[in-house]
C-alpha cells in the first residue's frame, strides 16, 4: 500500500467540496446596499469578523452574481444577520429572480444601505479591500456601526438545510440533501 503525495492527489471537485463544507454550520446574512437609489441585496453565509482594531468584517460574493457589483459601486452596505424564523427573507434574497424588496418593510440606514426588519444584528460598513479568490471576491468591510436587533435564535445553515437538528445524529447515516437547496445556495452572492 502506498500513500499519494500531495503533488499527485487531486483536489476535490465542486460537488464534493460543497458536501464537505455543508458539515460546517454557518449563520445566514443578507447583504444590502443602494445603487442609484434602488435597494439591492443577496443572501450570504460566508461572513465573519476579521479585526477588532480597526473594526473589520468580511463576506464573500460570487463573481457570477448581479448584486455584488451594484453594492460595490455604492461603496456602503449593511449586513443583516437573520433569525431562525426568517427563512422567507433568506428565500427572497437567495433567489436570482424577482424584485427582492417588493412588499418588504425596510428602511434606509443613516449610512444609506437598506435595513431589513426584525434581524438579530445589523453591521453597517463601507467597502474596503476586495480580494479575488477563485470564483468569489473576499470583501473586507470597514465597520461604521453595529446595531444589535432582536434577542432570538440565529438562522443556521447546515447539511444543505436550515437548523442544527442534524448535529444530534452525527453517527447516523446521512441523508442526501435536497439538491434544490444546494442549487439555491449556489446563487447566493
Amino acid at each position: 500500500m502506498t500513500a499519494e503525495t500531495a503533488e499527485t492527489a487531486l483536489p476535490p471537485g465542486p460537488a464534493e467540496l460543497r458536501r464537505a463544507m455543508g458539515l460546517f454550520a454557518s449563520g445566514v446574512t443578507v447583504i444590502t446596499g443602494l445603487d442609484d437609489g434602488e435597494p439591492v441585496g443577496f443572501a450570504c453565509q460566508a461572513f465573519a469578523s476579521v479585526s477588532l482594531e480597526p473594526p473589520l468584517i468580511l463576506f464573500c460574493a460570487d463573481h457570477g452574481g448581479r448584486t455584488w457589483p451594484r453594492i460595490r459601486r455604492s461603496g456602503r452596505f449593511c449586513v443583516n444577520v437573520l433569525a431562525e424564523d426568517q427563512t422567507d427573507l433568506c428565500g427572497r434574497f437567495g433567489s436570482r429572480t424577482g424584485r427582492k424588496f417588493d412588499g418588504l418593510d425596510w428602511e434606509p440606514s443613516r449610512w444609506g444601505a437598506p435595513m431589513l426588519p426584525g434581524v438579530l444584528l445589523r453591521v453597517h460598513a463601507e467597502v474596503g479591500d476586495v480580494h479575488v479568490a477563485g470564483d468569489h471576491d473576499v470583501v473586507i468591510g470597514r465597520v461604521l456601526e453595529v446595531e444589535p436587533g432582536t434577542e432570538r435564535r440565529p438562522m443556521v445553515f447546515f447539511r444543505g438545510g436550515f437548523g442544527i437538528d442534524g448535529c444530534r445524529e452525527v453517527d447516523a447515516p446521512q441523508a442526501v440533501p435536497d439538491p434544490g437547496l444546494w442549487a439555491w445556495a449556489d446563487h447566493w452572492g
